[in-house]
């Protein structure tokens, strides 16, 4: 979608400097303003101009839209800064396992392991009067915002501080077992829209910002220390098995080239530098040429493929008989991730080459998906973000009892 400058972009222009020709391809990163615009005339980010007639009816409520990275949110002061994605299937799937003890969810425990701004959350909570939620984030501002968000129901509520491949011990600290425990588990992968809201956590490339792109503050890497201190050849590394980068190796150099003289501290001095490396043609097409570089960064700097490689089988664990899970990633590394260890889940381990299933090696888990689901038209159209959403569910089956499942068939 084409950018044109109103008389309020044009004083919202950044102070910083970067070059005429990055502007030019990156206008956001020109009328986006910064923190060091807030004192000069620029209106604060979460502010919106006045917007008249039609114009105000497209936008929303509050006259305001915001793009991030060619992905469009939903401005809604109701929301926290965030629209649950495929809300309703993940009650669908769900709630099956959370009331078969009793139909208002008593008994039961949904474990939400990124609660973020507490969404899925808070459907769940309305819906079923009587189920224990127990929400886990490594981000201690999304805590804050769901507990603010979920107050009604804090006595139904516990919230813990940790990364999701941390849900065992989470479970231990609530006074649940880690294995065979609770109802559900939900993963709503990926950096939630209120991360990429607030511009100082440097998560989006349309904004100025610190180089930051830590989920939890605490943590001790940030973006500008791999980018400033790993080596050619790890940089390069991290953005072909992160980002899928296919100029990794010229993003790498013109990086180690810069930094030399001059340290990286901001994501406009990085955007500008992807201008630069990236040729020309290329720019032009696959979306926005910052994307796959920022992704990279973000999963190395938070060490997400990692974390799901481990919270997934923590929490298929976790799951009682008839117990259930749904997972929404993405981007393709994460779903890749998800698919393999639900296949191995849904797999007998009896041996192939044996004719007989024997008896306590049957599947563990069975598909509740053919493949991954994706957003219809609809909510893509209400919600820009689920557009790029792939969901898959299992189901923990009796032990040792073969049962008929989904075979997977046109998976994607």
């Amino acid at each position: 979608m084409k950018h044109s400058a109103t008389s309020f972009e044009a004083h919202a222009r950044a102070s910083w400097p970067l070059p005429e020709q990055t502007l030019t391809y990156f206008p956001n990163a020109r009328f986006v303003p910064s923190d060091r615009d807030l004192g000069a005339g620029a209106t604060p980010l979460g502010a919106c101009p006045a917007r008249r007639g039609a114009e105000a009816a497209a936008l929303g409520a509050d006259g305001c839209r915001q793009t991030r990275g060619g992905v469009a949110v939903a401005d809604n002061s109701n929301d926290f800064g965030h629209v649950p994605v495929l809300l309703q299937r993940c009650v669908e799937l769900l709630t099956p396992a959370l009331t078969r003890y009793h139909p208002d969810g008593s008994e039961a425990v949904l474990v939400d392991a990124t609660i973020g701004a507490g969404g899925h959350a808070e459907r769940f909570l309305t819906e079923l009067l009587g189920l224990r939620l127990i929400g886990l984030d490594r981000d201690p501002s999304a805590l804050d915002i769901a507990r603010a968000r979920l107050a009604r129901f804090a006595d139904r509520v516990t919230l813990v501080h940790t990364r999701y491949d941390g849900l065992a011990a989470a479970l231990v600290e609530s006074g649940y077992a880690a294995v065979e425990s609770v109802d559900a588990v939900l993963f709503d992968l990926g950096v939630s829209s209120m991360q990429l809201d607030r511009a100082e956590r440097g998560f989006a490339y349309a904004r100025d910002a610190p180089l930051d792109m830590r989920m939890d503050p605490a943590s001790p890497l940030s973006a500008a220390d791999i980018v400033n201190t790993y080596d050619e050849a790890a940089l390069a590394d991290i953005l072909r098995r992160y980002g899928e980068e296919r100029f990794a190796r010229r993003i790498a150099a013109h990086i180690v080239r810069q930094r030399a003289h001059t340290p990286f501290t901001s994501t406009a001095e990085l955007v500008a530098l992807l201008y630069q490396a990236i040729p020309a043609p290329a720019r032009r097409t696959g979306g926005h040429p910052a994307k796959r570089t920022f992704q990279a960064l973000r999963i190395a700097v938070n060490d997400e493929l990692n974390s799901l490689r481990s919270a997934i089988p923590a929490a298929l664990d976790a799951l009682t008989i008839a117990g259930r899970i749904v997972v929404l990633a993405y981007q393709s590394l994460e779903d890749r991730i998800v698919k393999r260890l639900f296949t191995d889940a849904v797999a007998s381990r009896t041996p192939v080459d044996l004719p007989v299933e024997l008896p306590g090696h049957g599947p563990r888990f069975r598909s509740l998906t053919h493949g991954a689901e994706r957003a219809d038209a609809a909510e893509i159209e209400r919600n820009p973000r689920s557009a790029a959403v792939r969901l898959r569910a299992l189901q923990r089956l009796e032990h040792g009892v073969q049962s008929q499942q989904a075979t997977g068939k046109g998976d994607s």
